[in-house]
């Protein structure tokens, strides 16, 4: 889709596209009530800004849509595409795989939560490195980490949404 076509698509249709970014309604209707963009770095500003707005029951609604790093999320649905995609770099080696297994159950015990990192770019070690990192971290600062994790992933989706070129069903 474009951004004409994000502009002009109805909301209906679009808001599932748009969770599938992130999961807050509140955080949808912010994207959409700022239609029409001029630019797609509009559309990316107010979503960033909506983002750092969420309370943290919204973190933790949009944290239930992610699946563990080193999960392969299920079905054929554009979030389940993304994340795919987006933990590339998490790759077949059962010693990284059984560590971030490892690691994503202590991160559970410790916050619970799920782990969420923007993995975009990122690879296995790297994001094993920050999981086991982000371990020591207090309650107040590891809440602030997730909530810069869910907008970095949040702008990055709606990007892709707006810059994918493909069209919208009917």
């Amino acid at each position: 889709m474009d951004l004409q076509q994000f502009n002009s698509t109805p909301p209906d249709q679009l808001r599932p596209m748009l969770a599938a970014c992130c999961d807050v309604q509140r955080w949808v209707d912010r994207i959409l009530t700022g239609r029409p963009y001029g630019e797609l770095a509009a559309v990316t500003e107010v979503a960033d800004r909506a983002a750092r707005d969420l309370d943290d029951s919204e973190v933790a609604q949009a944290l239930a849509a992610h699946p563990r790093i080193g999960d392969r999320a299920d079905g054929d649905g554009t979030e389940a595409t993304w994340s795919r995609k987006e933990q590339a770099g998490v790759g077949d080696d059962p010693g990284i795989r059984a560590a971030l297994t490892a690691g994503n159950r202590e991160y559970e015990e410790r916050f619970g939560r799920v782990f969420l990192i923007c993995a975009t770019g990122l690879s296995a070690e790297e994001m094993l490195t920050s999981l086991r990192r982000r371990l020591t971290n207090d309650e107040a600062a590891e809440a602030h980490v997730v909530r810069d994790e869910l907008r970095k992933i949040a702008v990055l989706r709606l990007a892709k949404l707006v810059a994918s070129g493909k069209e919208i069903p009917a």
